[in-house]
């Protein structure tokens, strides 16, 4: 499912900068690339668990990526969070992607959700399905937004970059 990146870890000065395009504004943590597009740009950050002030910052991956960004929009949108958690044969792996994401986050569930029956975001399931090398949460969401990763990708987006330079 996910292409992990080949170069985890550290952004190089040209990921930053797409980074500050992408979101449109300079992150609120500290980060890391936890995965990259085929083309080698990030499409998942790895957010520390505290913004940069100190705060909590529940949301451990970031999904930067534009044409998964779009799809997750489009698919949330249409009432894809509700449809997600009302999937039977999802409930349990919704509570098994939060339990995962607390273990791994200072204790926050995915998106900093109270409750684990429930699902807050689906840009930050997919986010952290694709650093964690897939789960079953993530596979619905890309099924159900028609997104074939890593097939789908930045390449053609107007702003996405170049990386690596």
């Amino acid at each position: 499912m996910a292409v992990v990146a080949s170069s985890p870890g550290s952004p190089t000065s040209s990921d930053r900068a797409l980074v500050v395009a992408l979101l449109g504004r300079e992150p609120f943590t500290d980060y890391s690339v936890s995965v990259r597009c085929p083309h080698g740009r990030p499409a998942v950050l790895r957010n520390a668990p505290r913004d940069l002030r100190g705060r909590p910052f529940p949301t451990r991956e970031w999904l930067l990526n534009p044409v998964l960004d779009d799809a997750v929009s489009r698919l949330e949108a249409a009432g894809g969070v509700r449809m997600l958690e009302e999937d039977p044969e999802m409930v349990e792996h919704i509570a098994a992607a939060h339990r995962r994401h607390a273990r791994l986050h200072d204790g926050y569930r995915v998106a900093g959700s109270g409750d684990p029956r429930y699902v807050k975001c689906l840009h930050a399931h997919l986010a952290f399905a694709l650093a964690e090398g897939g789960s079953p949460v993530g596979d619905w969401i890309m099924r159900h937004a028609g997104i074939d990763w890593p097939g789908d990708c930045c390449a053609d987006v107007p702003g996405a970059g170049d990386a690596g330079d």
